[in-house]
């Protein structure tokens, strides 16, 4: 698995090293979403690769890249009707989270899930966008053949619509750091374990997740799905997993986010999860004295004395001017509150109506994690 990890950034050092932003970020996007396949076993094609390269390079952009995978796979079909249906399920996938994922949309509800899905595995599963209609079980590797416990099919819409409308509603302002890593780990290892799909959960989930972290403001790292996916599915397993032996084991998927939000360099090993593994419980750690600053890094001192004043409450901007001693409206606001919330820091109580009469302005998680670090 570790030769796999090395390989999906190998084919891409290239633009990784140049230092050329844009190409640097599609570069790992593209890794991101090939190496989310692996979680369910699968490989993608050298022609998938060559797509990515001239997405990367701009000769395509990520739209024209799903319609010549999809294209490719058709006419492939008309030719060799057996030809590696695994490759094209891969291919397919990974272009279409490519293109998402290039994408800053988010629909956060059942909805919302469901089109994410639809989105992914178009032209890949018929059932694509549909929750399951039967119930499942899957043997585990890191359980040793054992499966974690699936929601029952008459029960999807129902745990679905609880858990992102009690994420929805919740408030991180009050919460310590390690807290909203621990809030994050459960609500998404929670949203797994009902695995509404028949096929591809996971993939979808963490598109899902990767979307709406970077809504809460996070700069997410797609390195870490490209190098972890599977490291990622097992944690998933690992949370979600009891038995009269076993219990629940959330560490492993909050150490994976504790890593890809604040930058620590906690080990991930697929074989510390492995049960009754003898390294299960070494989980070694290597501090780190650099990257959770960077993680939290206020860009300007301006944001900085803005979320300090803003705290854990939910105010108005004359308020926030009165706490800085500002007085004109427009020098805030391009100083101030738009840098703060370009930046990920601060957001709209009401998003989708920013001339709500009740209009207010709070800390977003990230923003928590910086007041919290001060």
């Amino acid at each position: 698995m570790d030769n796999k990890k090395k390989d999906i950034l190998n084919d891409y050092e290239q633009y990784l090293r140049q230092g050329e932003p844009s190409r640097r970020k599609k570069a790992l996007t593209w890794a991101a979403s090939i190496g989310l396949q692996q979680v369910d076993g699968l490989q993608t094609s050298e022609y998938l690769h060559n797509v990515a390269r001239r997405n990367i390079e701009d000769e395509i952009t990520t739209a024209e890249g799903q319609q010549l995978v999809a294209s490719y796979y058709e006419q492939l079909a008309l030719r060799q009707e057996s030809q590696l249906r695994e490759s094209e399920e891969a291919d397919r996938a990974a272009a279409n989270i490519a293109h998402i994922l290039s994408t800053a949309t988010l629909d956060f509800t059942t909805h919302g899930l469901k089109m994410l899905h639809r989105q992914i595995f178009k032209g890949v599963f018929k059932h694509a966008g549909e929750f399951r209609t039967y119930d499942i079980s899957k043997r585990e590797w890191v359980l040793r053949g054992a499966s974690v416990l699936y929601l029952a099919h008459t029960e999807l819409q129902r745990a679905v619509d609880y858990d992102i409308e009690q994420e929805r509603q919740f408030s991180y302002t009050s919460l310590s750091t390690d807290q909203i890593v621990q809030h994050i780990t459960r609500f998404v290892a929670g949203l797994w374990q009902i695995h509404p799909f028949g096929e591809g959960n996971t993939r979808t989930t963490a598109v899902f997740v990767i979307q709406y972290l970077r809504s809460l403001g996070f700069e997410v790292d797609n390195e870490m799905f490209a190098l972890h996916s599977w490291y990622f599915r097992n944690a998933l397993v690992r949370a979600n997993y009891k038995s009269a032996q076993v219990d629940y084991k959330p560490i492993f998927l909050e150490r994976f986010f504790r890593n890809l939000l604040l930058g620590e360099h906690w080990e991930l090993r697929n074989r510390y999860m492995l049960i009754d593994a003898d390294g299960q419980k070494a989980g070694k750690y290597r501090p780190s004295t650099d990257q959770v600053p960077t993680k939290l890094e206020v860009p300007t001192t301006n944001i900085a004395r803005l979320v300090k004043a803003i705290g854990s409450n939910q105010v108005k901007i004359s308020e926030m001017m009165n706490v800085l001693g500002l007085k004109h409206r427009y020098t805030f606001r391009v100083n101030y509150l738009e840098p703060a919330m370009t930046a990920g820091y601060v957001a709209m109580l009401y998003p989708n109506s920013p001339r709500h009469p009740r209009q207010r302005y709070l800390l977003t998680p990230k923003g928590v994690m910086f007041l919290n670090a001060q």
